[in-house]
C-alpha cells in the first residue's frame, strides 16, 4: 500500500511485455493490442489513429498518447492540437454514406495534477484538426493509406469568433470558414500557420474527395 496516489504517467511499450502469472508468460502486449485494437474503422479506434497520424506529420508521436489530457497533442512549441476525425464509411451495414459533422464543444477543464475541475467552458487548444477518411469504397477501403485521408486545419480563434457556443459543425459549415485543407506532408506547415509560429506558406493540397 502505498500513499502516492498522484497521476499514472503512462510508459511507451513495445509489445513484447509479457502477460504473466507466477513466473509463466500468458501472451504479451502485441497480441493484446491485435485482439483489441484491429478495427481501425470503428468510431473509437479512427480517432485514436487519427490523433497518431496527426502526431506523426507533426513530429510528435515519439510517448505515449494521455486520454486525461485536455487537448489530444502538446507540441515541443507549447501548441495544444485538437484532432477530431470523421469517415464516409463505417463498419457496420450502411443503407448511405455517413453525413460528416464534427464535435466543436467547449468544454469543461479537468486538471490531472490537482485533480480538479476549471468550470469555464472553452475550447481548450490552439489549432484544431478536422481528419476525414474520405474513401468511400469499401472493398478497397484502408485507413492506414494516408492517401485516403484528407485533413482540415483551423485556428481555434476562428471557431471562437464564428462558433463560439457551438456544439457540433458539418463539414459543409467547416469549409465556410475557410481552412487549409491538406494531405499528410502538408500538415506540418498548415498547424504550424494556423499557430502562427511560421510565415504562411501554401500547403500541400489533397484534391477532394
Amino acid at each position: 500500500m502505498t500513499d502516492d496516489l498522484g497521476p499514472i504517467q503512462p510508459t511507451r511499450r513495445t509489445g513484447t511485455e509479457p502477460l504473466h502469472l507466477h513466473g509463466t508468460e500468458h501472451g504479451r502486449v502485441l497480441d493484446f493490442w491485435a485482439w483489441a485494437y484491429s478495427g481501425l474503422v470503428g468510431n473509437t479506434l479512427r480517432g485514436a489513429l487519427a490523433e497518431y497520424i496527426v502526431a506523426l506529420a507533426l513530429g510528435a508521436a515519439h510517448g505515449p498518447r494521455v486520454d486525461w489530457d485536455p487537448v489530444d497533442l502538446r507540441l515541443p512549441d507549447g501548441t495544444g492540437v485538437e484532432v477530431k476525425s470523421a469517415a464516409y464509411l463505417q463498419e457496420w451495414m450502411q443503407t448511405r454514406l455517413s453525413s460528416i459533422s464534427y464535435s466543436i464543444a467547449p468544454a469543461e477543464g479537468w486538471d490531472p495534477l490537482t485533480s480538479t475541475i476549471d468550470p469555464e467552458r472553452r475550447r481548450r487548444a490552439d489549432v484544431y484538426v478536422f481528419c476525414l477518411l474520405h474513401h468511400r469504397d469499401k472493398p478497397s477501403l484502408d485507413p492506414l493509406d494516408l492517401s485516403q485521408w484528407t485533413f482540415h486545419v483551423l485556428p481555434t480563434r476562428v471557431l471562437d469568433e464564428r462558433a463560439p457556443t457551438q456544439r457540433t459543425i458539418t463539414l459543409s459549415s467547416l469549409l465556410a470558414l475557410n481552412p487549409v485543407r491538406t494531405g499528410f506532408d502538408g500538415l506540418r506547415a498548415a498547424v504550424s500557420t494556423a499557430a502562427g509560429t511560421e510565415p504562411a506558406t501554401p500547403a500541400h493540397l489533397t484534391p477532394p474527395a
